[in-house]
Parts: structure tokens; C-alpha cells; sequence
């Protein structure tokens, strides 16, 4: 039996679909189709543009009054769509679904590719560069009401200027914020 698991696997590993769907990275043209299509089908489907980050501001949302909190007279989640959602729970919500997608789509291509690494921690700099950028990006986020996908993808397909004001302020931010790591944390 484990004789033919090993033939199947070594003839999968030098199939020309896995080879070239599986294994190979997509072109950035390829992977510029495909976000194009996933924001077509959310738009589509929900009526809604594709969004991540604030699905993570409810995730927080729910874990906090999971603990005994209450965000009910938070700025953010007084409207009452932002209670109804709320209310709706976790499990209700369709960017919940997309985000857990999109983790688990990550891990499953990195698995497939045979990408995953666990990489040692070089020095507290690289925790600290880590720890202070993630908290960045989610406060940038949520201050300019969307994140790359969200302020980016979704604003330009919809032919909407702020999308392109936020490229280029992302464009900057990002030569800035890369020089600022060299600088500090490299």
C-alpha cells in the first residue's frame, strides 16, 4: 500500500498541471486577473467591494465582548449597521468567511508549493520592526477607512479617485517606510 502512495506522489511531483498550477508562482498578470476576477464575484455576491481590514476591526469586536466588554457606544460600531453585524456574530458574516479564505488559501498554496519555513529570530530589532509595523498598518488601516485591498483594489475598480490617492500615498509610504527599516532595524 505505502509503495503506491510514494508512486502516485513521485508521479503528481512530475505532473505538467501540477508543475505549472501548484508549484510555479502565477505571473503578476495572471495574479492581477485573478484578484480582478475574486473582486468582480464579492461585488457580485454581496454588494459590497472587497474588504479585509474591517472585518478584523469586528473580529476584535467579538472577541472583546466575547470577554465580557462592550463596544456598543465605541464611535466605530455605534451605527446600526455596525450593530446589526455585531449582532449578527461571527459565523454571519461574509467577510469572516472571505478572510478565513484568504489565511487558509495562503497556507494551503505555501504547503503546496513547499514554501512553509519557520525562520529563527535574528534579534529583538526584528521582533520590535515586526511588532511596530503590524501596528501601524492596522492603524493606518482602519484611520483611512481601508487597506490595500479594501482602499486600493476596491477604489480603483470602482473608478473611485480616493483609490488612486491612496496608491500614491502608499507608493511613498512605502519608500519612506523601507527606508526607515534599513535605517533602524536592519
Amino acid at each position: 500500500m505505502e509503495n503506491k502512495q510514494v508512486k502516485f506522489f513521485d508521479r503528481v511531483k512530475k505532473n505538467d498541471y501540477y508543475l505549472k498550477w501548484i508549484k510555479s508562482p502565477f505571473t503578476y498578470v495572471t495574479a492581477a486577473v485573478l484578484l480582478s476576477l475574486f473582486q468582480i464575484v464579492t461585488l457580485a455576491a454581496t454588494g459590497n467591494p472587497w474588504g479585509v481590514s474591517g472585518v478584523f476591526a469586528y473580529w476584535g469586536a467579538w472577541v472583546y465582548e466575547a470577554i465580557g466588554g462592550s463596544v456598543d457606544k465605541w464611535y466605530y460600531f455605534a451605527s446600526s449597521g455596525a450593530q446589526a453585524t455585531l449582532e449578527n456574530g461571527f459565523l454571519n458574516h461574509a467577510g469572516t468567511f472571505r478572510n478565513l479564505g484568504i489565511i487558509f488559501g495562503a497556507l494551503a498554496a505555501t504547503l503546496l508549493a513547499s514554501g512553509f519555513k519557520i525562520k529563527k529570530i535574528k534579534s529583538k530589532k526584528q521582533i520590535i520592526a515586526a511588532t511596530l509595523g503590524g501596528l501601524l498598518m492596522g492603524y493606518g488601516a482602519r484611520l483611512a477607512a481601508g487597506c490595500n485591498i479594501g482602499a486600493l483594489y476596491s477604489g480603483i475598480a470602482s473608478l473611485s479617485l480616493s483609490g488612486w490617492v491612496f496608491a500614491i500615498g502608499m507608493f511613498f509610504g512605502a519608500i519612506v517606510g523601507s527606508k526607515l527599516l534599513v535605517k533602524y532595524f536592519m
